[in-house]
């Protein structure tokens, strides 16, 4: 899979647990989301779930992105890569 190769290859220890726990939550959103559209679910429940998994996501990769902009272990890496 992509995103663990990418996990692999984070510069520092809170890089890789934020990327970790970013994959995790997008799995979980998209798992439901794949099982709420199997099963045809269209109630407000339903819904409900699949936006706060939506932001959990959201929340997770914003933390992620905001760590890779003030690490300067990440910085340093980002830099070595020439990315």
């Amino acid at each position: 899979m992509a995103n663990q190769q990418f996990v692999e290859k984070a510069a520092c220890t809170e890089q890789q647990r934020l990327l970790e726990e970013c994959e995790k939550a997008l799995g979980t959103l998209n798992e439901h989301r794949a099982e709420f559209c199997e099963f045809r679910f269209v109630e407000r429940k339903a819904g409900e779930e699949l936006l706060r998994l939506q932001a959990k996501y959201a929340r997770a990769y914003t933390v992620l992105q905001n760590h890779e902009r003030n690490c300067s272990v990440c910085q340093l890496a980002c830099r070595v890569e020439g990315t």
